[in-house]
């Protein structure tokens, strides 16, 4: 299933190569991860934002910094003007700054009027295929299925990310999926071979992909052997 579905990804829309974005609001976990050279981008939402002891306004900019890509950052109103009123502060604050908003009739309402205006958004909180499409028409620059969630559930978080990327390539919709609510490494190859564009992950998860036992003994390894080297 999966195969025959990346060939007829890659025959319409050309190899798609995923990207990683850190899933955080602190701002040293965005420091290291930056200076690892392995993410293009940063997604925060209000939940990561209150565990921080400094105002979300001080940290936005802090982040737009340190990493050169887009910068998720979630309105909190619930009404369209709201929202609109929202991400137009928030897209002030820099170049990079994407305004996340959730999958309601009122968060299209205002994803319309920020399309038109330039202003580039990631609907968040989707769990289905019609709601990603929903999105997508709306004028969405991206949306966010959130795949552990779906697997809290017992639903197939990876597999909705693959019927969104099919559904997507099919009718030309230039939307980028963003696979969201990443529980543990193993979801990031999973993702990459459903054809997601972006995986943002939490700085757990990124450390962990670093990790594999066959690494570590191996170094140890190299070590011991240069240092019998050296003492000949």
């Amino acid at each position: 299933m999966r195969s025959r579905d990346q060939k007829s990804s890659k025959s319409t829309v050309g190899v798609i190569v995923m990207k990683l974005f850190l899933d955080t609001a602190n701002v040293e976990e965005i420091r290291q991860a930056a200076a690892w050279g392995v993410i293009e981008g940063v997604t925060t939402n209000p939940s990561l934002a209150a565990r921080e002891n400094e105002e979300f306004s001080v940290i936005l900019p802090r982040i737009c910094d340190l990493v050169n890509g887009p910068i998720s950052a979630e309105v909190i109103a619930l009404d369209h003007e709201g929202m609109i009123a929202e991400a137009r502060q928030l897209s002030k604050i820099h170049a990079n700054v994407n305004i996340k908003i959730p999958i309601t009739p009122e968060g299209m309402q205002a994803v319309k009027v920020l399309a038109k205006e330039g202003i580039k958004t990631n609907v968040t909180l989707v769990f289905s295929a019609n709601q990603a499409l929903l999105a997508a028409r709306a004028g969405a620059g991206y949306v966010s299925p959130f795949i552990g969630r779906l697997d809290d559930i017992g639903h197939d978080g990876v597999a909705l990310v693959e019927e969104i990327v099919t559904l997507f390539n099919i009718h030309g919709l230039a939307t980028e999926v963003i696979a969201a609510s990443i529980r543990h490494t193993a979801h990031v190859p999973q993702v990459a071979l459903a054809g997601a564009h972006i995986a943002t992950v939490p700085f757990k998860v990124l450390k962990q992909m670093f990790n594999h036992p066959l690494t570590e003994s191996g170094i140890e390894r190299f070590l011991a052997d240069w240092e019998k080297a050296v003492k000949k």
